[in-house]
C-alpha cells in the first residue's frame, strides 16, 4: 500500500466517521454550529474586518511601498524578506489571524516579494491580537489582568525568534534572492514610490473603499467557515472520547517535566481551537505558571482551525503550508519556555512591586475593561458591515447586468 492510497484511505474513512457522528448527534452538532457562529458574529468579524478593510486602502494609496523602502534596511538583513515585511507583520501584531497570511498572499500576487520570500514571513507574522490576549485570555478567562502583559511579552518574542530562525529557510535556493531595486534614497524616494504605486492602481477612492469592503467580507466569510466547521468537529471529538485519549497519552510528558496532568486535556483542545483551549487552561488545577505556559504555547501554536484558514488562504499562491506548520510548533515552545523565564519578573501583583510594573498593570486592566465592552456591543459591527457588502454586491451585480444589455 503506497502513501498516496493510504492518504486516501484514512481522509475517506475519518469524513464518513464525522458524517456518521453529525447524524447520530443533531443537536450537539447544532449547539457547537452555534457557538462557533456566536464567536464569528461576536468577535472575529468585528475585530478583523476594520484592519482588513485599512490594509485594502493602504494597499490601495501605495503606503505599502513607502513603507516597503524604509523598512527595506531592517527586515532584509533580520528576517531576510522586503521592507513591506514590515507593514504586514505591524498589521499581523494589532489586528490577529490570520491577516499576516493574507496580506502576505497579498504581496505576493502583487510581486513584491518571491515564493521563499513569502514562506519566511507568513511564518512570523501571523499574531495573536493584543485585544484577544488581554480582553478574551487575561480578563474574560483568567479573570487576571495582570497575566495579559506576560502572555504578550512572550508571544511576541516568541515570534521574533521565529523570524530569524526562518531567514535561514530556503537559504540555499536563495543566493541569488531579489533585492528591492528601490531601498535607498530616503524619504524623497520612498513618498516616490508610493506615489507611483498609486498611480498605477489608479482606482477611484470610491471603488477602492466598495473593494476592500466586499474583498474582507469575502475572506471573512470563508474564516467564519472553518470556525464553524472546528467547532463542530471539536465537539464530535468530544463526544467519541477522541479527545480524551489523546489527551491520556500525552499525560506522561507532563509527569516528565513536573506539570499537572489535568493540563494534558486543555492542551489537546487548544491543538484544534485556541479559544476553547485557552478557556479549559484557566479552570485546571494547576499554578499560574504551568497555566501560563501552557496557554502560551496554545496561542503561538493558533489552532488547527486558523492554520486551516491560513492554508486556504495560501491555497491560492505557491507559497507552502509547511514551513508556516514548522513554524508555529517552533514558536509555541519558544513562547512556553520565554513564558517561564520571564514570569517570575512580569507577574507581579503584590502591593510593593514596582512603579513601572503599577504603570502595566493598570494599562492591562484598562484594555482588558475595553475589550469586553467592545466585545458586546460589536454584533453590531458585523451587521453594518453585511449589511453594507451585500448592497455593494448588488450595485456591481446591476452595473454588470445594465453594461450587458
Amino acid at each position: 500500500m503506497n502513501k498516496a492510497f493510504f492518504k486516501s484511505v484514512v481522509l475517506a474513512a475519518s469524513a464518513i466517521i464525522v458524517a456518521l457522528s453529525i447524524i447520530i448527534y443533531p443537536k450537539d452538532t447544532y449547539l457547537a454550529s452555534v457557538n462557533g457562529l456566536k464567536m464569528w458574529w461576536d468577535v472575529v468579524f468585528p475585530s478583523l474586518m476594520p484592519f482588513f478593510i485599512l490594509s485594502e486602502v493602504l494597499m490601495g494609496f501605495g503606503v505599502v511601498h513607502l513603507i516597503g523602502v524604509m523598512f527595506e534596511p531592517l527586515m532584509r538583513p533580520l528576517f531576510r524578506v522586503p521592507g513591506s515585511g514590515g507593514f504586514v507583520w505591524a498589521m499581523g501584531i494589532s489586528s490577529g489571524f490570520p491577516a499576516g497570511a493574507k496580506l502576505t498572499a497579498r504581496l505576493w500576487h502583487q510581486k513584491q516579494i518571491t515564493t521563499l520570500e513569502a514562506e519566511r514571513l507568513v511564518s512570523f507574522t501571523n499574531c495573536s491580537n493584543p485585544l484577544f490576549m488581554f480582553s478574551a485570555v487575561a480578563v474574560g478567562f483568567f479573570h487576571n489582568a495582570a497575566l495579559g502583559i506576560v502572555l504578550a511579552v512572550s508571544h511576541y518574542a516568541g515570534n521574533i525568534f521565529v523570524g530569524l530562525i526562518m531567514r535561514f529557510h530556503g537559504w540555499k535556493k536563495d543566493s541569488a534572492y531579489s533585492k528591492d531595486t528601490s531601498r535607498g534614497g530616503g524619504m524623497k524616494n520612498a513618498l516616490t514610490q508610493m506615489h507611483n504605486a498609486r498611480l498605477s492602481d489608479n482606482r477611484p477612492i470610491g471603488q477602492l473603499l466598495g473593494d476592500a469592503v466586499q474583498q474582507s467580507t469575502k475572506t471573512l466569510l470563508m474564516i467564519g467557515g472553518f470556525i464553524i466547521l472546528f467547532s463542530v468537529l471539536s465537539r464530535m471529538m468530544d463526544l467519541l472520547h477522541v479527545t480524551e485519549m489523546l489527551s491520556k497519552l500525552i499525560s506522561p510528558v507532563f509527569l516528565l517535566f513536573s506539570f499537572s496532568e489535568t493540563l494534558s486535556l486543555p492542551l489537546m483542545k487548544g491543538i484544534f481551537e485556541i479559544t476553547l483551549g485557552s478557556s479549559l487552561t484557566s479552570v485546571a488545577q494547576s499554578s499560574v505558571l504551568q497555566q501560563a505556559a501552557i496557554t502560551s504555547f496554545i496561542l503561538a501554536f493558533s489552532g488547527l482551525s486558523v492554520q486551516a484558514q491560513v492554508a486556504s488562504i495560501l491555497a491560492e499562491t505557491d507559497i507552502k503550508f509547511r514551513p508556516f506548520f514548522i513554524a508555529r510548533i517552533m514558536h509555541g515552545f519558544l513562547s512556553a519556555g520565554i513564558c517561564m523565564l520571564v514570569f517570575p519578573y512580569l507577574y507581579n501583583t503584590k502591593s510593593n512591586a514596582a512603579p513601572a510594573f503599577h504603570y502595566i498593570r493598570e494599562k492591562s486592566e484598562s484594555i482588558g475593561e475595553w475589550g469586553m465592552t467592545a466585545i458586546a456591543h460589536s454584533h453590531y459591527v458585523t451587521l453594518v458591515f453585511l449589511l453594507l457588502s451585500i448592497g455593494l454586491w448588488s450595485r456591481n451585480m446591476m452595473k454588470k447586468n445594465s453594461l450587458r444589455y
